[in-house]
């Protein structure tokens, strides 16, 4: 679970560091699949753990529950596919969460890759983009349901599926690291020209920033959270044997139960690890879906559920679209939420929060009304993140949404902005306490 980069040896060839970035270097796993890093060099493929880019930036913060269990990646140029982006949050839990979260982190991209390759072998399959596909003019927005006339996405579709189940396999057999009773979230996307695939694998969460026929901002929630009391997911559970109910303390929060056992109580139905459930009902088969991306699309933000418990979709795009620049977005966001933690629950503990902002444009374009934005750019201090981002390295130097519309404002004391926010209009959320 450390969205920021994890100790260890540096693997040969692996292009993480920040542009600009003295000093200092993002460290993979020991765990990591070295030799698909250097055919990563050798394809052009971008790897980052943290910090921003053109299209894309990320951050993550620890919460006060111990050790960030949360993890994040984006890889550019994915596949040494031009315009590919694969962008990634994991959210561990369990004693070992952290650790799961980042093997999963590192194998995940290289075995997307790898079986791609003997896809493509059997199937002689070569992805082109929307614009070079005529034949796929016709292809509309596509759940998982219509996907399968599209090519790209029903190749990706069962790459995804058997990648994330590869994985799982590959930690069952980990020696080394003891994921019976810990495991991790991913949402997942990748992105190509006007395509745009998700997997998703328990309670983390992809939404879509798009715009109305007003042209106002408008959210649409890509994933579902899959929790256990979902029917499909619950008819699943009990009928391998596994229970779920929730406690009397936290009725609101269901869990997966062992059949004689009121343990582990997992708060989601997905999942890698966790081995001491799979026999119960748990899987680590992703739900994987299609959009057909438009003009009219922005950003898509991918989160932990640190971020979901207290801010709802709609006051997710609103924060990244009042940011002054594409760099900072991913930050703002977690600084906006980390605050709506400490306001909404004080008694409660922070939990960990990370979030990567994927933006669909070259260049932004400026919204025709503040009417939604307002509120955030006044009651969210901005400016503090701002002073702050010299210390993030970034290469896009691009500008957000609104920033041009915003002007400078006097500085004010932060606890005062966000207890105000907090009042008017802040969507109300319950947290999801997951054992961790």
């Amino acid at each position: 679970m450390g969205a920021c980069c994890s100790t260890g040896e540096r693997p040969h060839g692996f292009f993480m560091a920040e542009e600009g970035q003295k000093g200092k270097e993002n460290r993979a796993e020991k765990g990591s699949d070295h030799h698909h890093i250097q055919n990563a060099e050798n394809s052009g493929v971008r790897v980052r753990f943290e910090g921003s880019s053109r299209f894309t930036s990320m951050f993550s913060q620890q919460g006060r529950k111990g050790i960030n269990q949360d993890a994040m990646t984006v890889w550019e140029n994915f596949n040494g596919e031009k315009d590919m982006h694969f962008c990634a949050v994991f959210d561990g839990h369990g004693p070992l969460g952290h650790r799961v979260a980042q093997q999963v982190r590192d194998m995940l991209p290289s075995k997307l890759c790898s079986i791609f390759k003997q896809y493509s072998k059997v199937n002689g399959i070569n992805f082109k983009t929307e614009a070079d596909e005529k034949n796929e003019e016709n292809y509309e927005n596509a759940d998982c349901e219509d996907g399968h006339k599209n090519p790209f996405f029903s190749s990706w579709k069962n790459i995804l599926i058997k990648s994330f189940e590869k994985v799982d396999e590959d930690l069952c057999d980990d020696v080394a690291l003891d994921s019976y009773c810990s495991g991790s979230t991913t949402v997942a996307v990748l992105k190509q020209g006007d395509h745009l695939v998700i997997a998703n694998l328990g309670d983390s969460r992809a939404v879509l920033c798009t715009r109305d026929d007003t042209n106002q901002l408008v959210s649409v929630q890509l994933t579902v959270d899959l929790k256990p009391n979902l029917p499909n997911e619950a008819e699943r559970i009990k009928n391998c044997e596994g229970r779920v109910f929730a406690m009397d303390e936290e009725p609101e929060v269901f869990r997966i139960w062992m059949p004689e056992d009121d343990c582990p109580g997992l708060a989601m139905a997905r999942a890698f690890g966790d081995f001491c459930l799979k026999d119960f009902g748990l899987i680590s088969t992703p739900v994987v879906s299609y959009k057909k991306l438009t003009d009219k699309d922005e950003f898509v933000v991918l989160a932990t559920d640190g971020i979901w418990d207290v801010l709802s979709n709609e006051d997710v795009i609103t924060i990244v679209a009042s940011a002054r620049k594409r760099s900072i977005a991913a930050r703002l966001l977690v600084d906006c939420a980390v605050r709506a933690w400490r306001h909404k629950y004080p008694n409660s503990k922070v939990d960990d929060c990370a979030a990567i902002c994927l933006f669909l444009k070259n260049k932004p374009s400026l919204t025709k009304s503040m009417s939604e934005t307002s509120r955030f750019s006044n009651n969210y201090p901005e400016f503090h993140v701002s002073r702050q981002s010299k210390n993030l390295n970034t290469d896009d130097g691009l500008e957000t949404l609104l920033n041009c519309e915003i002007a400078s404002r006097p500085r004010v004391d932060d606890s005062t902005k966000i207890s105000r926010s907090m009042s008017h209009g802040l969507t109300p959320q319950k947290p999801a306490k997951d054992v961790k």
